[in-house]
This record gives structure tokens, C-alpha cells and sequence, in this order.
């Protein structure tokens, strides 16, 4: 709805004491300078106290800064002059509803609604609140009547329809945010039919829009097939925003082939728009063509500035295991953006030069600011747990298909006792799949929080009074570490999504294992460290893999080593390693698999730097992304994993233990080089487990040297881990129920 807002812009004034200043201020807001025309709209509210526009437009240009309670007062400032001003009790009602004040922005609609009744905006914005508040009877009334205002006497006009589209759309995309898509698809069919009825006045870009919110709605209900024909239709557009929007919506859904097709055809039919190429630049990039997405990025540049040039390049960097390069073009970002300090302290975890104490520092340094103006944890009020459940609130955009969060998350949210815990998944994800409708199943209380800013949410999970709020993603993709640095809840943990401490303020626990988070390193985190009795994660999976047979004429082939890590993590240092286990033991290959080896550059790239490092090209064998089920199959042709260094595997790692491929590790300084170590010793083979490069090297040939006693670990390795403590999902789940139990005692 906020694009529907009147531009202060459309407005100038004749001379007066504050019309200069009003003016400068419109063209400072055209130009998207807010922290300008702030400055003029202040100045023209100084010159004339009374300029009801010049106080409405610096009432926006605080929303755009997101100063809100200055904001507030500033639409108090506009009512106060005008009681009956249509636009300010809207825009308030806007920012009622930002800052999770759902009760006053229904207030304010209502102001609105009776100060212009023929106006179908604020019934849409109040329609949109009650349902937010779960009262949908009166929602889908004033849904009707914003419907009614749309058509105005009823006129079918082409100005009529248009409006009736519009309300349609927005209604359906309010639905789609607050987690409702079952109630988004009849909305956008209307809004299909009026586009229809609009004729010419909604051209294909239009009706391009309204099927990709309905193939949208359609993925998430499981309809795929229906959802593909929406989609398939919605790629006839032309407009570049339309197919860029196309675009970056196939890839959230892992239809990442058609999303590349669409984003080649929008710089064909662009082919002098630098967003064009940045767009499709940054989809190679996301699917791990980093060759082509370096050459369409120098495209994109060569036709004007690209601002996000250097970050793209970090990113490619890092996805090339130039783990240093990454690393100093992300911190020179976050000197001018803290968004950036994320993939920073990310990029520090893969370097070979950092040391744990290092790596530590550098998280202290980005994040604490993050806690500034931080809620007290005293001012939570939380009754007592005797007698109750306690109410855990879990944060997470990862559950969705393949996603390690999602594999390590699905087994426990099955096994949660519900007696003693209240589960309410806050998901500020993107993705939807069957994963997502299953772990929205398993929890009692799901919350669609990705349309939810950090205020917002905050809100609504103090309202749901959590004892204990779970971090399930650190510094990973889509985090809410301001959420948590400003304390949502009186207790906050970090857990899974990242393998360290995080860094960040008013984080009161991280969870590990005594081998990752050792007693003596308690000083590296910032956060007080929780140790599991047995294995900081559990893995059980619940899909069926055959597990290999393993039969005897394995041991004949030539020893495989593998690795099916990301090649972030194959750094110089691993690379370097890894040579050298491969010249120790005579006739072995290296089989290497990652999404990134479906591209022949970095296949190019990689077969140079082990080329240089003494290997023979044809010892080696590249490997591009698989389904899951595929990719477990193919541990089969893997005899011995090879662990990399610094950031050890954490899934893969168990993956190939589960499909019975030991995995030699080293063990290191902190939480991300240990996990290994964690891993081997709770499988019982802390033979597995190197101390330094040289040990590593002595362990892969006395492992390869006795091909039958290999094998015979093979044949049994998943029955091995099974009888183990660390692989049993039901006990992983109650000592996590405990943790968070006494966690929230002892607070």
C-alpha cells in the first residue's frame, strides 16, 4: 500500500515565509535524498509552523529513515493543524502497523475511513490489520468495502478497474506475507479477471505480475504443476523489473534453470540496462558460475556504475576459496555499511591466516555496536515455569528442502515433548517447499515473520511471552542479529546455523559440545557456552538412503579420497594438504564434488591449483551438484573423506559417515576446525583425528594402507553410529529441552 501514498513532491507551493524551503524539500524527496529534504522540510516548518505539507512531508522523510517515534509526532504535528487529514491518519496507520502497534493502526484507518469514506486505501490498510489480528470476518468486510470505494458509483471505467486490480493485488500480497496463500489465490484470480476487463489498460507486464504472485501462492500449497503453467505464462513479459522480479523468484523456489533463462532473456531485450546485467551477474553468482557471472558483471560495468560491484566480488572470491580476498573487501564494505559485517565475520572463519583469538576479536569488533539502546532483560516480565510449559521461540529462514538447518531441525521438532515445551517458529524465510509445510506442521505455533521488521517481530514474540528465543542462523543468510542484539526475549541462544560464537550483544548462550567449545576456550566466545552431553548436533535423517553394499571387489579399485564440500572451504592451505596425501599414497584419486564444479571454470581453476601442487589431472575427478538422494548414493564411490581445514565439514562430514565413509579430520582452534574432531570421537574412531598437517598426512596412508580392515569399517559403519549416543534423535531433543529448561531458570 505504501506505493499508493501521495508524493509530497506532487505539491508546490506559491511564495510564502516556508514555500522555498518546502519546495527544495520536494525535489531533495524526488531525488531520494531523505536526510536532505528533511533538512528543508524542517526548515520550512520553522519559516511557517502552520504549512500543513511541509510538516506531512517531514513526517515521511522519518519513515524513510526509519525514525519512528520522531515520525509519530511529526503526523501529530499534521493532525493537530488538520484533525481531517486523509493521508496523515493513513501514512500513521502505516507506521502504527511498522512498529507492530496493530490496535492504534487500526485507530487511525479508522480516522482515515471517516475523514475520506470514498477512498478505498485506508479500508485496504484496515483490512490488512484484522486480519493481522486474526479477526478475518472483519477483514474480509472492509476488503468488500475497499472494493466498493474502488469502483467508486460503480463505474466500470478503465481508472475503476484499475483501482479494483490494485486492491485485489495488495490484498493478496498482504495475505501472502502474513503466511496465508490458501487465501492470496482467489484475490489474485480477481485480480487476473479485472485485468482482463481493463483490456488494454493492463498490458502483459501487468497480468506478468499478478500470475507471479499466484505461481507464488500456488508453490507454496504444493500445486507445482499448476504453479510451473502461472510461471511459464508470467515469462511472456517484457518489462525488465517484471522479469528481473520473475527471475529472482524462480531461484527462491530451486528452479534456478528457468530463472537464469528468463534473466538472459531480460538483457536481450535490455541490453544496455546495467540492472539487467547485475541481475542476471548475481544469479550466476548464487548458482555457482563464477566465471560467467565475473565476465557479466565487467559487462554490467562497462554500461555504468554497478554498486554492488565489490560485493559481488567478495562473494566470488570467497566461492573461489580466496578466503583472504573475501575477507578484506567485506570489511572495507562494513566500514561504510553494517549489513556487510555478517559476510565479513562469515569470511574470517574459512581464512588460513586468522587465529581463534584473531577470529574472535574481529566478531567483537563488528557486532558490538549492534547492542546500543539494548532492552533490559529485567524489564521482561515471565511467570514463573512451575506448573507451565515453557514458551520457546524458535527464529529460522532455513526450512526448506536441503538446507542443513532444515535436516538437523526436522528430527527434533518431531520429537519435542509438548508437555514441557510451547514451540512458536518465528520463519523469515523466502523459500517454501514440502520441508517448510512440514515443519510448519510440526510446530505449534508457526509465525510468518518475513514481512516482520525487527520491531515488528519483537513485538509479536513478547507478546507470545517467550521464555527462551532460538537463533538458528548466526551470520548466515536472511539472520535477524539486530533482533537479538537489542534483546526480543529474556533469554536468547544461538544454535546450528553457525558454527561459533556469534559475537553479537545480549546473546546469552551459544550451545556446543566439549570437544568444539572446550572449558578453556569459554574466553572466545561471547556468549556462555552450553556443552551437550554427547554431540552439538544430532543427525538422523529421515529419508531412507540405501546404505552401499560394500562388497569385496572395493578393495581392489584404486583408493578415492573425497571431499563434497563447498569450495569455499578449499582453501590453499587444504589444497596443499590434500596433495600431499595424494603423492603419499601411491594410485589414489581425489574426488572432489561441489555445485560449484557444474562450472568448467572453477573445474579449470581448481585442476590448475592441484596441478601446481604436484597432482596429476587424471588422479583427479570433478563432480557438479546432484539431488540429495543422488549425492548420498554417490558416497559409494568414496573410500576415505578428507575433512578440509580451517572450516571443517559439518553435514557433509556426517553424511559420509552415515553412508559409511570414514572421514579424517584435524583438529584445531576453535568451534568451525573442530567439529570433525566432535564428530569422529562420538563415532568411537578417534584414530580418525590428526593434531597437526604431518599426523593428517600419517593417518591417511596407514588408513589406505590396510584395505581389508577399511573395508570391513565401511560395511558397518552406519549400524556403529546408530548404537551411539550422538545419533539419537529422541535423546539429542530431551537434552535440548533441558538446557533450555534450566537455562531459563537460572536466568
Amino acid at each position: 500500500m505504501e506505493d499508493l501514498l501521495l508524493n509530497p513532491a506532487a505539491v508546490a507551493l506559491a511564495p510564502s515565509p516556508g514555500s522555498a524551503a518546502f519546495n527544495a524539500g520536494n525535489n531533495a524527496w524526488r531525488e531520494h535524498h531523505a536526510e536532505v529534504a528533511l533538512a528543508h522540510y524542517v526548515g520550512a516548518c520553522t519559516l511557517d509552523p502552520v504549512l500543513v505539507h511541509a510538516h506531512l512531508g517531514r513526517a515521511r522523510c522519518l519513515v524513510k529513515l526509519q525514525r519512528w517515534m520522531d515520525a509519530r509526532e511529526a503526523f501529530a504535528d499534521v493532525l493537530r493543524l488538520d484533525t481531517s487529514h486523509y493521508s496523515a491518519w493513513l501514512e500513521a496507520g502505516h507506521l502504527c502497523r511498522q512498529m507492530g502497534e496493530l490496535q492504534q493502526a487500526a485507530g487511525a484507518y479508522q480516522r482515515a475511513i471517516d475523514a475520506a469514506p470514498a477512498r478505498y486505501e485506508a479500508y485496504l490498510g484496515m483490512a490488512r490489520v484484522l486480519e493481522q489480528i486474526g479477526q478475518l470476518t472483519l477483514g474480509a468486510a472492509a476488503y468488500e468495502q475497499a472494493q466498493r470505494a474502488a469502483l467508486g458509483d460503480g463505474s466500470t471505467d478503465a481508472a475503476a478497474l484499475q483501482r479494483l486490480r490494485e486492491v485485489h493485488q495488495l490484498m493478496a500480497r498482504y495475505r501472502l506475507e502474513r503466511g496465508a496463500p490458501e487465501a492470496a489465490v482467489p484475490s489474485l484470480r480477481a485480480a487476473l479477471v479485472t485485468a482482463e476487463r481493463e483490456g488494454e489498460g493492463a498490458g502483459e507486464d501487468v497480468r506478468a505480475e499478478i500470475r507471479m504472485d499466484l505461481g507464488d501462492a500456488l508453490l507454496r500449497l504444493g500445486q507445482r504443476d499448476a504453479a510451473l503453467q502461472v510461471l511459464t505464462l508470467a515469462s511472456a513479459a517484457t518489462a525488465e523489473a517484471t522479469l528481473s522480479r520473475l527471475g529472482a523468484l524462480s531461484f527462491r523456489f530451486n528452479l534456478w534453470q528457468e530463472g537464469l533463462a528468463v534473466l538472459r532473456r531480460n538483457v536481450a531485450l535490455h541490453p544496455t540496462s546495467v540492472q539487467a546485467r547485475w541481475n542476471l551477474a548475481h544469479m550466476l553468482a548464487e548458482c555457482w558460475h563464477m566465471e560467467e557471472a565475473e565476465q557479466v558483471l565487467q559487462q554490467a560495468e562497462a554500461l555504468g556504475p554497478v554498486s554492488g560491484a565489490t560485493a559481488m566480488r567478495a562473494s566470488v572470491a570467497g566461492r573461489q576459496g580466496d578466503a583472504q580476498t573475501a575477507l578484506r573487501l567485506y570489511r572495507e564494505l562494513a566500514e561504510h555499511d553494517a549489513s556487510y559485517a555478517s559476510s565479513a565475520a562469515m569470511s574470517s572463519l574459512y581464512s588460513d591466516r586468522l587465529g581463534a583469538r584473531e577470529v574472535a576479536e574481529l566478531h567483537h569488533q563488528l557486532f558490538a555496536p549492534l547492542g546500543q539502546g539494548a532492552r533490559a532483560r529485567e524489564s521482561f516480565k515471565r511467570l514463573a515455569l512451575s506448573g507451565r510449559r515453557l514458551r520457546l521461540g524458535v527464529v529460522s529462514a532455513d526450512f526448506h528442502h536441503q538446507h542443513p538447518v532444515n535436516l538437523f531441525m526436522q528430527p527434533m521438532l518431531r520429537e519435542w515433548d509438548r508437555t514441557r515445551i510451547e514451540l512458536f517458529v518465528y520463519f523469515t524465510g523466502v523459500s517454501h517447499d514440502e520441508q517448510t509445510q512440514l515443519a510448519r506442521q510440526r510446530a505449534e505455533h508457526w509465525v510468518e515473520a518475513t514481512a516482520l521488521n525487527d520491531a515488528q517481530l519483537a513485538k509479536r514474540i513478547d507478546a507470545d511471552a517467550i521464555d527462551v528465543l532460538l537463533d538458528l542462523a548466526g551470520h548466515t543468510g536472511q539472520q535477524r542479529m539486530r533482533l537479538f542484539a537489542q534483546r526480543a526475549a529474556p533469554v536468547q541462544v544461538t544454535y546450528l546455523g553457525y558454527p561459533g560464537s556469534t559475537g553479537v550483544p545480549n546473546m546469552d548462550w551459544m550451545i556446543g559440545d566439549a570437544v568444539v567449545t572446550p572449558e578453556p576456550d569459554d574466553a572466545l566466545c561471547s556468549e556462555r557456552v552450553w556443552r551437550l552431553p554427547g554431540l552439538v548436533f544430532c543427525y538422523a535423517p529421515e529419508v531412507d538412503y540405501p546404505y552401499p553394499a560394500y562388497d569385496d571387489v572395493l578393495a581392489q579399485r584404486p583408493l578415492t579420497f573425497g571431499s563434497f564440500n563447498n569450495v569455499p572451504k578449499l582453501t590453499q592451505r587444504t589444497l596443499t594438504l590434500w596433495a600431499r596425501v595424494l603423492l603419499a599414497v601411491p594410485g589414489s584419486r581425489l574426488l572432489l564434488k561441489a555445485p560449484s564444479f557444474s562450472d568448467a571454470g572453477a573445474v579449470r581453476l581448481f585442476g590448475e591449483r592441484l596441478l601446481k601442487l604436484g597432482v596429476d589431472p587424471a588422479r583427479l575427478e570433478f563432480r557438479g551438484p546432484t539431488g540429495l538422494t543422488d549425492m548420498m548414493a554417490e558416497y559409494a564411490d568414496v573410500d576415505i573423506a578428507l575433512d578440509p581445514v580451517p572450516y571443517n565439514g559439518g553435514t557433509t562430514s556426517l553424511q559420509a559417515l552415515w553412508m559409511g565413509v570414514p572421514v579424517i579430520t584435524l583438529e584445531g582452534e576453535h568451534f568451525v576446525s573442530r567439529m570433525g574432531a566432535s564428530f569422529m570421537r562420538a563415532a568411537h574412531l578417534p584414530d580418525w583425528v590428526a593434531s597437526d598437517d604431518e599426523h593428517y598426512l600419517h593417518i591417511a596412508v596407514r588408513m589406505a594402507a590396510d584395505r581389508t580392515a577399511l573395508l570391513q569399517l565401511k560395511r558397518g559403519l552406519r549400524a556403529q553410529l546408530q548404537a551411539r549416543p550422538g545419533w539419537d534423535p529422541v535423546a539429542h531433543t530431551r537434552a535440548m529441552e533441558d538446557a533450555f529448561c534450566q537455562m531459563a531458570s537460572s536466568r
